[in-house]
């Protein structure tokens, strides 16, 4: 009777045994193929990026500068053509929303007027504007050092809000413009106070 029993115990061990599920060892880890493209601003300049992966390290500060992580875990650097950067990240590029835009129009001297030459700038923050789906404009007016600051802090306001009337005029929603005056605070070409500047009587667009 004893041996019967062992003779079943072993025989149901080693059934066990055998439906035990073999475990492969896992897979190694892809390689990487990290690609690190510096894409320049509006302005044509570009920051900088750094790249690390062990014990190495890339700064990438030139336009278009690219740092790529391969086998076995290298990092090499070149410079990325437009066609390179279009098929690496043109995807997330065209999502993104289109740059702000910034414009400068200049005003006669103690005037809410601004130059003719600076006339045709308002055709081009139009054109600008009907380019975005949902564009936020600011208009922020300032002066030269002529006069006293509570004279030019009120001509200021004055000409950005004379260039948000004309936006509304010419169809712009009212709530998508933001107006304000910085007086002589802010000057383009720095001088001493009471110095009729032209490049400071200024009010500047920014669209975005």
């Amino acid at each position: 009777m004893i041996r019967a029993v062992l003779g079943i115990t072993i025989a149901a061990l080693l059934a066990g045994c055998a439906k035990m599920p073999v475990v492969a060892a896992p897979p190694p880890p892809p390689a990487r193929t990290d690609l690190y493209i510096l894409l320049p601003g509006a302005d044509g300049k570009a920051g900088s990026l750094v790249v690390t992966h062990r014990d190495q390290v890339r700064i990438l500060s030139t336009p278009h500068a690219a740092a790529k992580i391969g086998v076995p875990g290298a990092v090499e650097t070149a410079t990325a053509t437009a066609e390179e950067t279009r098929k690496a990240f043109g995807a997330a590029l065209s999502a993104q929303p289109p740059r702000p835009t910034s414009f400068q129009l200049y005003f006669l001297l103690d005037s809410d007027e601004f130059t003719p030459e600076s006339k045709v700038v308002v055709d081009a923050v139009l054109g600008d504007i009907a380019r975005r789906p949902a564009p936020e404009i600011v208009v922020i007016g300032h002066t030269d050092t002529v006069g006293a600051d509570d004279y030019n802090d009120r001509l200021s306001l004055l000409r950005a809000e004379s260039i948000r009337t004309r936006l509304i005029e010419r169809g712009v929603a009212a709530e998508q413009i933001q107006s304000s005056g910085r007086g002589k605070r802010e000057l383009l070409v720095p001088t001493a106070d009471q110095v009729p500047e032209p490049r400071n009587r200024r009010v500047e667009i920014v669209v975005r």
